[in-house]
């Protein structure tokens, strides 16, 4: 009796060999960007303490109260899978000494999130993402660079149908006044808005215009009509907003200044930012970061300015798909043996180990094939030359050239490089 298929888990995905060469491409290019731009890799655990997500990100935020996945372990410890993350590279850097290094310390990784939610295209519970980060500075050229970065990227990865939203959420100094200000709007303006601008008015007002686009027409409409930060930024924030856009232009990124965009987490402070892909949902942020310039002292460190960015590996996959970047043709093997019938294997099992010991890559049938199966099956891996082993020689098949016939004993030597 056969026991019950078991599948993956709604909102999560395989990454089967078939995508796995674009997958490469994407993940590969985002490594050798930052090491361009100076950027260390640096791995962080996949679950840390509850606190460390729950204090930087705020508790009235949608990742704390709704897309935690939080469980206790048995020693009863509060543990939390990693919704993003800025927090574990800020948490690293205060705990193995950073801030003692040159200033700014530039960090990326490249791993799997955890949130729970509604899933969709473009949105899994488990998805990946790179994050970039610069820690020690508040100079507004880092800003830019980040920035640039990952318009970078998107160019070199062929994704042209995209724009990038920008706006500076003010610091300490003016953001109170401001969101005095907010409130007290929101307050007269209570009967027009949804249920859930109403909570978010109620726990973190800015937060009302976070995921701006998935509001109903009518609670949009209200809220164009609110007070905006970057009316009541100090002079401090505006000179810095300044020169972050000056920057950019210097360099050619074109941006939308966008009065409503903020970040849904309460560790954003100054610049935010988001890239806007060609999918028309709510999920077609690409990337989304700014400045966090209190982070690394919420969490026990000393006052240190940073910025950062996340950017979904899936969504940016799926920008690729509906802009139509094709796939590069991948590597094949260097190297397929097939057998002609009756002839011993046991060669080949000896010329398989001493070739990858070479670095040559190789490969031989295991499924019983006819002769032309293997051929066949040759072809399909991409083999550059197919070595067809008779009982006391091998003919060696490279396209565009004739056939070489050559003793068993000089096959190793042949074909090594």
């Amino acid at each position: 009796m056969s026991g019950q298929r078991i599948e993956r888990l709604r909102g999560t995905h395989d990454v089967v060999p078939a995508e796995m060469p674009r997958w490469q491409r994407v993940t590969d290019e985002i490594e050798r960007l930052c090491a361009l731009y100076g950027y260390g890799k640096i791995l962080t655990p996949v679950f840390e303490d509850t606190a460390l997500f729950a204090r930087t990100s705020g508790a009235g935020s949608d990742v704390v109260q709704k897309e935690m996945y939080s469980f206790s372990d048995r020693s009863d410890r509060a543990l939390t899978l990693r919704p993003e993350g800025t927090a574990p590279i800020c948490r690293a850097y205060v705990e193995h000494g950073m801030h003692r290094d040159p200033q700014p310390v530039k960090l990326f990784t490249i791993a799997s999130m955890y949130r729970y939610g509604a899933p969709g295209r473009g949105r899994y519970r488990e998805h990946w993402q790179a994050s970039v980060e610069a820690i020690g500075t508040d100079d507004p050229s880092i800003d830019a660079e980040l920035i640039q970065l990952y318009d970078t990227l998107l160019g070199r990865l062929g994704v042209t149908a995209y724009h990038l939203e920008l706006n500076s959420i003010g610091c300490r100094a003016c953001r109170p006044a401001y969101l005095e200000q907010l409130r007290a709007w929101l307050a007269a303006n209570d009967t027009r808005l949804d249920e859930q601008t109403r909570e978010k008015a109620a726990t973190s007002p800015l937060r009302v215009f976070d995921n701006y686009l998935a509001k109903p027409d009518a609670v949009r409409a209200a809220l164009d009509e609110a007070p905006t930060i970057g009316e009541s930024l100090c002079a401090a924030c505006v000179e810095h907003f300044a020169a972050v856009r000056a920057d950019l232009d210097a360099t050619g990124v074109e941006y939308r200044v966008v009065p409503t965009l903020v970040r849904g987490l309460d560790y954003y402070s100054r610049t935010t930012f988001e890239f806007i892909g060609p999918m028309e949902n709510e999920n077609s942020t690409i990337a989304g970061g700014g400045r966090y310039d209190y982070l690394v002292e919420e969490i026990g460190g000393p006052p240190t300015p940073g910025i950062g960015f996340g950017a979904g590996i899936e969504r940016l996959l799926i920008a690729m798909e509906e802009e139509g970047v094709t796939d590069e043709e991948g590597p094949g093997i260097d190297v397929f043996f097939a057998v002609e019938p009756g002839v011993s294997r046991t060669p080949v099992v000896g010329w398989l180990a001493a070739l990858r010991a070479r670095g040559v890559s190789c490969d031989t049938d295991y499924a019983g094939r006819s002769l032309k199966g293997q051929l066949t099956q040759a072809g399909r891996l991409g083999a550059v030359t197919t070595a067809v082993v008779g009982a006391d020689d091998v003919t060696l098949r490279r396209r565009g050239s004739d056939d070489l016939a050559l003793s068993h004993a000089d096959v190793v030597s042949t074909l090594s490089p």
